[in-house]
């Protein structure tokens, strides 16, 4: 081989591995989604740009208050928060969430609240009310928008396959001024 295609050779070889490593890294460590509505006010903005961890949430499962991405439909991923893991029991009287008949603090939406001008952000309601079930069904979660007055969520499409959750979302990398890890 002379000199030229030596080095034509292992640049072809060095873009192929670059290949399969952006495919390997994407396919099951990371992706990117864009925030898609307001259902996530005032923790995400519509047009953030996020990546998706799935090598780390598959590994640790899912924990309440999570911020995760999973398939809604075929054509459609919504990005919510997970309120009620499997087997718990889930309610909300007078803004107050209950997980298991313990109120539970959520720090994301105090600010949020204390702006309201019509409280409550969320209406009250029990899983029971909702799904017809108790607890959250083994291998699932309950998610939520912090957006609650408009968010299309657990209230309306029922609990989430955890088997449907793509990854969780915790790094905003684009605007560039919006830059955060949230919470």
């Amino acid at each position: 081989m002379t000199k030229e295609r030596k080095e034509i050779f292992e640049w072809l070889k060095a873009i192929g591995l670059a290949i399969i490593i952006a495919f390997i890294i994407r396919h099951f460590l990371f992706s990117t989604v864009v925030v898609d509505g307001e259902s996530m006010l005032p923790t995400l903005n519509s047009y953030d740009r996020m990546i998706v961890n799935k090598a780390g949430f598959s590994l640790a499962g899912p924990k309440r208050f999570d911020i995760v991405v999973f398939h809604a439909s075929e054509d459609e991923d919504y990005i919510k928060r997970i309120i009620g893991l499997p087997g718990d029991s889930v309610e909300y009287k007078y803004d107050q969430l209950y997980i298991n008949g313990r109120p539970v603090d959520e720090p994301y939406l105090k600010e949020y609240k204390s702006e309201l001008i019509d409280p409550p952000l969320t209406e009250n309601f029990t899983l029971e009310e909702i799904t017809g079930r108790k607890k959250v069904p083994k291998g699932q979660v309950f998610v939520m928008g912090d957006n609650r007055r408009i968010s299309k969520d657990s209230r309306h499409i029922g609990t989430v396959p955890v088997s449907e959750i793509m990854g969780e979302a915790k790094v905003v990398y684009w605007p560039l001024p919006d830059m955060r890890i949230v919470k």
